[in-house]
C-alpha cells in the first residue's frame, strides 16, 4: 500500500533528524521508500480547535519546524506502521511530556492509500492535515497532482487555505 507519512523536529539539529528519520522510514519492515519532498522550515501552530477555521500561528515560544513528507509502499497494516513510527521517535529521543511540546522527531501517518479509520490511536486520513502548510506543501511536491484527500477533495483545492501560513523551502 502507498501511505504519506509527515516528518517534523523542532529540537536539536533538525535538519540532521528529519534527513536521518527520512533514511530510516526506508528500514522499517515489509516496508520501502518511494520518494521524500524537501525540507521545508515552518512557524509552530497553536494546537487547532473546532471553532477556529485553521490552527492560529504560536507565539515565539517555541522554535521553528524542520517538516518534510516521504511517500512510503508497505505491507504493514495502518496501525504496524503508527507503531513502527513510535518506535522511530522514540529511537530519535522523542520524549512525549505535554501535547503540542517542542520534539526532536514527529511522524505521522497522513494517508494510507484511500483508507478511512477513526481508532482511539489513528485516524485517516489525518484529521487536521488540510489546515497545515507543513503538511500540504511538501505532500504536494511528491504526490500526483489528482491526489485526493479522502473525504476532503483534492489536495490542490486546499492548498490556497494555508497560503498565509510561514513555510520556506530549504
Amino acid at each position: 500500500m502507498l501511505a504519506y507519512v509527515a516528518l517534523g523536529s523542532n529540537l536539536g539539529d533538525s535538519c540532521q533528524i528529519v534527513t536521518n528519520a527520512i533514511v530510516a522510514l526506508d528500514k522499517l519492515p515489509n516496508t520501502r521508500l518511494g520518494k521524500a519532498s524537501s525540507l521545508y522550515r515552518t512557524a509552530p501552530l497553536l494546537p487547532y480547535r473546532p471553532q477556529d477555521s485553521l490552527p492560529l500561528p504560536l507565539s515565539a515560544t517555541q522554535p521553528d519546524f524542520i517538516n518534510a513528507v516521504a511517500a512510503l509502499y508497505t505491507r504493514l497494516t495502518p496501525l504496524n506502521l503508527l507503531a513502527a513510527l513510535q518506535a522511530e521517535e522514540t529511537a530519535q529521543g522523542r520524549v512525549r511530556s505535554i501535547p503540542n511540546a517542542p520534539r526532536t522527531l514527529d511522524l505521522d501517518v497522513l494517508l494510507y492509500a484511500d483508507a478511512r479509520m477513526c481508532t482511539p490511536t489513528l485516524t485517516l486520513p489525518h484529521p487536521r492535515m488540510h489546515l497545515r502548510a507543513f503538511v500540504l506543501v511538501p505532500l504536494s511536491e511528491i504526490a500526483p497532482a489528482e491526489l485526493v484527500i479522502p473525504g476532503r477533495g483534492r489536495l490542490a483545492a486546499w492548498l490556497p487555505a494555508v497560503a498565509g501560513q510561514r513555510i520556506s523551502r530549504l
